[in-house]
């Protein structure tokens, strides 16, 4: 059997995360890369749901362009899911994400999900977060001061760039990409951080972690359930 691109594993578990879109409803969708695979395997179910709750500008454009309504979440109530992808998962369902710039809404939009379905390649299945840059963000003032204190933990903090200067997320922050950390608890640091005067989100997704991963393998999709 020919070994699949992380390409054609992204598609498949796209697809496969179909079976957890409950016809009738409104699905909370994530950003990034595997997120677009389901985008668009969702056109060919959009007839079947009333619309979705986006994560950010890139996601709510592709769902429109493919004819799915995009609503507020402020104009819906509870979501019965909730599909993204993740840079890191571990055993129990803690994530990394915000790679694709959009950790604040995609967790605004997790909160308000009965159920987290993450999708991802299995490259993106870790014994313990953090090998993958940790995506903070932050209000702009704060920057020097949370980069000094993420390097008393022992990380290595950056000003994600594009196009020479710092990258404005859809809420207009700044984001912080965090190197060297070993996040063995992944509840407290989120709290912890989340404390820091100046954090927006920090992209650890333990307090709005998936209850379900859909694993692209070489043999099919792995579903693991915590």
């Amino acid at each position: 059997m020919k070994s699949m691109t992380q390409d054609e594993l992204k598609t498949l578990v796209g697809q496969a995360a179909l079976q957890y879109v409950v016809p009738g409803e409104i699905v909370g969708v994530g950003t990034g890369s595997t997120v677009n695979k389901f985008i668009d395997a969702l056109a060919t179910i959009k007839h079947s749901i009333v619309g979705a709750v986006s994560s950010s500008t890139a996601s709510t454009a592709r769902l429109q362009a493919l004819g799915i309504p995009v609503f507020d979440a402020n104009e819906v109530g509870e979501l019965a899911v909730y599909i993204d992808g993740a840079d890191e998962i571990d055993g129990r369902g803690y994530m990394i994400k915000g790679g694709g710039a959009a950790l604040t809404r995609e967790k605004i939009v997790a909160a308000q999900s009965r159920q987290f379905v993450c999708i991802a390649d299995e490259s993106k299945l870790v014994q313990t977060l953090g090998a993958f840059a940790l995506p903070v963000e932050v209000i702009p003032m704060a920057t020097q001061r949370l980069m000094r204190q993420f390097a008393a933990m022992g990380g290595v903090a950056s000003v994600r760039m594009k196009d020479g200067a710092p990258l404005v997320t859809d809420n207009g922050q700044h984001l912080l990409d965090v190197t060297g950390l070993c996040i063995s608890e992944p509840l407290a640091f989120e709290s912890q951080v989340n404390q820091w005067p100046g954090v927006v989100t920090v992209g650890v997704f333990a307090h709005q972690k998936a209850q379900v991963c859909l694993l692209g393998t070489a043999s099919g999709v792995r579903v693991i359930a915590y």
